[in-house]
């Protein structure tokens, strides 16, 4: 294919800053805010996972006068690698369509917003596959309409479901195998518009004193996060069409009607557990945000177009299986 020539591609630091300032405010996507991003400068490395049976384990014994404490170690795994593929999509705005535009109208702006939302989705769905699934997480929990069975529970959308006792259940079981309090719990949105209806959790909102005659049981992110003591629930919104261009649309919420209970570090750390980390490519075509993302504006003369690139290095990695706890189907 012929090279551009009249503007040398390059890294567009202001169509760029647009596109971080829209990865940061799309709060209907959350693969940015569960688990930490980790900024890395190559595109693939090893990191180190600590066992926590080592630190768990009782092996203080009592010191007599003149002799050696009781000592040990820990096991550590250097085997655990990530890599972060460059993921990309491009929109061409023809001089033609620029030229007609009104004054109102950015064709580049509105190009940089698109390409970003390209991201978003295949961040958010990367994410999904890695985290919000069946078969990742230390114990796997299914919805159904009746009569449940082993690794089974009533769905939460039945008023006769135990949604908290459910997730009481689940912060024991990781609290039990690893020591940590799971802090976060990440909602598909049917599973919140459910659980936000549910008899026990309305009557738990309405008596805790701020109801009254202009202020309704409002069952916000917030209010569940109190009800099933965790720090922060998380919604996911997002939404993709997975019908082919030129199909009728075919929309569904990205995250389906699945749940998940984590531990989820504040911030990446040294010896810091955390059911998962996202590695950002922050080296990748010198950019310095910490989200791996790049977006480039160059001239196509065959074309007679300017072409919006956007490009993104990132893997969502799971380290920690024994964090979390997972429903599916769970309305």
């Amino acid at each position: 294919m012929t090279q551009p020539t009249n503007s040398a591609v390059h890294v567009d630091a202001a169509l760029t800053n647009i596109s971080v300032a829209f990865l940061q405010n799309a709060s209907n996507f959350i693969a940015g805010t569960v688990f930490p991003n980790v900024p890395v400068s190559k595109q693939s490395d090893r990191y180190f996972v600590f066992n926590r049976g080592d630190f768990n384990r009782d092996e203080a014994e009592i010191r007599a006068p003149g002799t050696e404490s009781a000592g040990g170690g820990y096991e550590l795994d250097n085997t655990p690698t990530y890599f972060a593929n460059v993921w990309a999509f491009h929109h061409d705005v023809p001089d033609q369509v620029r030229s007609n535009a009104d004054p109102a109208v950015d064709p580049e702006r509105a190009a940089t917003e698109l390409v970003t939302h390209k991201m978003l989705i295949r961040r958010e769905k990367q994410w999904v596959s890695k985290f919000f699934t069946t078969g990742v997480w230390g114990t796997d929990i299914v919805g159904v309409g009746s009569s449940p069975s082993a690794g089974q529970t009533l769905q939460w959308s039945d008023d006769n479901a135990n949604p908290i006792g459910d997730v009481d259940d689940a912060k024991a079981t990781i609290l039990e195998n690893t020591g940590y309090m799971p802090n976060k719990l990440v909602l598909g949105y049917r599973v919140f518009d459910a659980l936000k209806r549910h008899p026990d959790i309305v009557d738990l909102v309405k008596y805790s004193g701020a109801v009254g005659p202009n202020n309704p049981a409002l069952i916000s992110e917030t209010a569940l996060a109190s009800v099933f003591g965790v720090e922060e629930v998380v919604i996911s919104r997002a939404i993709e069409n997975t019908a082919a261009q030129g199909a009728t649309a075919a929309h569904s919420f990205i995250g389906g009607n699945n749940a998940l209970l984590t531990h989820a570090a504040p911030a990446p750390s040294l010896m810091t557990p955390s059911g998962g980390y996202t590695f950002s490519w922050s080296g990748f075509m010198g950019q310095t945000n910490a989200f791996g993302f790049a977006t480039k504006r160059f001239y196509i003369d065959e074309l007679e177009s300017t072409r919006v690139e956007a490009q993104m290095a990132f893997d969502n990695k799971l380290v920690s299986p024994e964090l979390g706890f997972f429903w599916s189907n769970i309305v």
